[in-house]
């Protein structure tokens, strides 16, 4: 694995950089889907990398268009095109058996890439997943002058306590991103999924995710309230958490075969 040097996929007239270790071709391999205005550089994709490799699995994390050191601007970026994104890199990067590994909007690629490759994505797991939040935890709290402002002038730059410039948030991204709302009926996903959900999380309710579990048609799913935890569940022991319920999972899979 080397921090220092990601690879390019060319997808759809955009580089999307990426990186990716070899693993044992008898064991389901890992994907990393990160955050809305994240990158693969963070210590959460970084550090189960590592510990995927040490197990002998294959890992794929990447950035989106627009983010981190892909080609494309963040304010061009739709859930469609993202997802088309994740998609491309299951398709061109992966083989075999998959868990794919989501957080925050990440969350909702993994289940759009669940839904579309059901022969391929046999385990997920979600961390804070934030499916339809454009629509119905963005567009829901604005006020009347910023959902103004969206619709007149085409954006709004939204202040981020994780981005000191805010970023973009586009009227495409709003109404294109409706028509990939998940949250409105059954979610036929049948692969085991595996949430964690801080209690403290400001960004995405763990209302939201409880009732992602519970429009989930899987049947062996398990939802873990980390009640002292906050959005980015990056504290030590957190991370220690998600690499050992991602590694589990990929066990699971294995022994499923």
């Amino acid at each position: 694995m080397q921090n220092s040097s990601p690879e390019f996929l060319d997808h759809e007239g955009v580089r999307i950089a990426y990186r990716r270790s070899a693993g044992a071709p008898d064991r389901a391999g890992i994907v990393w889907m990160g955050g809305f205005h994240s990158d693969m550089l963070g210590e959460k994709a970084t550090t189960l990398h590592q510990r995927a490799e040490a197990a002998g699995r294959a890992f794929v994390r990447f950035d989106y268009l627009g983010h981190g050191e892909s080609g494309g601007q963040f304010a061009n970026g739709t859930i469609g095109r993202w997802r088309s994104d994740a998609l491309a890199v299951v398709d061109k990067l992966t083989q075999g058996d998959l868990v794919v590994v989501g957080s925050s909007m990440g969350g909702w690629m993994a289940l759009l890439a669940a839904l579309a490759r059901p022969e391929r994505i046999k385990g997920l797991v979600l961390l804070a997943p934030a499916p339809d939040f454009t629509d119905k935890l963005m567009w829901a709290s604005f006020d009347e002058s910023q959902k103004r402002q969206i619709m007149e002038q085409g954006f709004w730059t939204r202040p981020s306590a994780y981005d000191p410039a805010g970023y973009p948030i586009t009227r495409e991204l709003i109404e294109e991103g409706r028509t990939w709302n998940i949250l409105d009926g059954e979610i036929a996903v049948d692969a085991p999924v595996r949430i964690l959900q801080g209690g403290l999380d400001p960004d995405v309710p763990w209302t939201h995710s409880l009732d992602l579990a519970d429009k989930l048609r899987s049947q062996d799913v398990v939802w873990s309230l980390i009640k002292d935890g906050d959005h980015r569940l990056s504290r030590p022991q957190d991370i220690e958490r998600m690499a050992a319920t991602v590694l589990a999972t990929a066990d699971q899979v294995d022994a499923a075969r």
